[in-house]
């Protein structure tokens, strides 16, 4: 192993799949690295099968933060002090770490104690919702990143509106695209599972749950009602719901375990990732709290309904493949059920497709080999030009521009507003394209063409 290697830090499902494509392309260019696994998800289910299915190597290290710590300060702290520790024993360049969990935010702090650079992949995602602890770490570890790498184009916006400067972005694409290209190009999809959920494809709902907002006592028991109303009003379609053991823990905690027996509702274990992508990829409509899932779901191009206010993909609402809707409005179970009725949809188109052409974790891997032979250090950084940043609506799909800059108002015709939101009424489909599409053989070119 050379002196200079990177260490890989994630801990998750979600950072499993995404950080798959770029462990096999460092593989590929002879790149050392140092692979720690945190633990954060500590069921099998949820994370062994995954290291097994995506050909993940063993971890290097192996930190146990998910063992008897519950409480999420504690395991934060912990994780920092595993990952500085680690990395006093250690010989490394840099660190690298992707998403918005626990482990991120633990991995961008630890840098700063080690006084060493933090690459922060999936850079720029924002769901502007500042109740959710992942938009506080996913902010966080871009303020403290020296290299943000940003999965599309409006995240390459929100982190250039934050004043981060744009030499220390790289728009890369999402790894997602790349490990479902992996599956499918492969034929890895369990067929099976049909017979084992008794179910054709097509002819049921895929249902997922497992935000923190939405475990509460106010919030669950709520959830559940919609589910259940949903299914007594399509008797025809069964409902599959695959309970994250975290929901599972607060479902029976409230007692609402004998609420879902209801005979179209359907009960399993957590799933593989090929398992649920053979669900998802063959689902009438997916209904989930998961920004993972509303990723997977546009790719696989199934139509999505979102409990949420909010998405950090609004890629996904602009174009049409994701609705966003409040679980607490009224006939919020009526609105879901219309959305069976709609005509499916087709995949996006790989060459353009806004989140990623299934090379994400070739150039990951490219720039990652070249800041490694790179003098990169953490140190001071100019801050970028203020622009207005961009969020979606749960009440329309749109693009909303926040202004920040005395500059933007004065350009404004109807004088100082604090926003303006462009909505499918105001703005062709031809136009919203134009802000999204990305020219991906354009993103390898500047990519292969760079200095670092």
């Amino acid at each position: 192993m050379s002196e200079n290697p990177i260490i890989i830090l994630a801990g998750t499902r979600p950072e499993a799949i995404k950080v798959a494509p770029v462990i096999w392309w460092l593989d590929r260019l002879g790149v050392d690295y140092i692979f720690a696994w945190s633990g954060q998800h500590y069921d099998y289910e949820m994370s062994s099968v995954f290291f097994e299915q995506l050909q993940l190597p063993k971890p290097d290290e192996y930190l146990n933060v998910g063992i008897g710590v519950h409480d999420i300060a504690q395991q934060v702290a912990l994780l920092i002090q595993k990952i500085v520790s680690m990395a006093k024993r250690r010989k490394f360049k840099l660190i690298y770490s992707l998403g918005d969990t626990n482990t991120t935010l633990a991995s961008a702090l630890a840098s700063v104690y080690v006084t060493k650079p933090f690459v922060h992949d999936e850079a720029g995602m924002r769901s502007f919702d500042s109740s959710m602890v992942e938009e506080a770490n996913r902010r966080a570890a871009d303020a403290i990143a020296n290299f943000r790498l940003a999965p599309t184009k409006i995240a390459v916006l929100n982190l250039l509106c934050e004043g981060i400067l744009p030499s220390t972005i790289e728009l890369v694409g999402s790894t997602v695209v790349d490990a479902l290209i992996y599956v499918i190009s492969r034929n890895l999809l369990r067929e099976d599972v049909f017979n084992i959920y008794d179910v054709n494809p097509s002819q049921y709902l895929l249902f997922t749950l497992h935000r923190r907002e939405n475990l509460t006592e106010r919030r669950l028991p709520r959830l559940i009602s919609i589910l259940i109303e949903i299914a007594h009003k399509l008797p025809d379609y069964k409902v599959i719901f695959p309970i994250h053991p975290h929901t599972k823990k607060y479902i029976e905690g409230m007692g609402l375990t004998k609420t879902l027996t209801h005979t179209n509702v359907q009960l399993t274990r957590p799933l593989g990732y090929f398992e649920f992508i053979t669900l998802l990829k063959n689902a009438r409509l997916v209904i989930t709290d998961s920004g993972g899932v509303q990723e997977e779901a546009f790719i696989l191009g199934r139509r999505t309904v979102t409990l949420r206010k909010t998405t950090e993909w609004p890629e996904t609402t602009i174009l049409g493949y994701n609705y966003l809707i409040d679980p607490d409005i009224d006939r919020a179970a009526d609105i879901i059920v219309k959305s069976v009725e709609l005509e499916e949809l087709n995949p996006p188109q790989l060459s353009t497709c806004p989140l990623g052409d299934g090379n994400a974790g070739r150039r990951v891997a490219k720039l990652l080999q070249l800041l490694t032979e790179s003098n990169i250090e953490r140190g001071l950084e100019v801050s970028g030009y203020p622009l207005p940043h961009l969020t979606t609506r749960a009440d329309s799909p749109s693009l909303c521009f926040r202004n920040r800059s005395p500059v933007i108002y004065e350009e404004l015709e109807d004088g100082y507003s604090d926003e303006i939101c462009v909505t499918r009424e105001n703005l062709s489909s031809e136009e919203m394209l134009k802000i999204i599409k990305v020219n991906w053989m354009k993103v390898d070119k500047l990519i292969e063409n760079k200095k670092i």
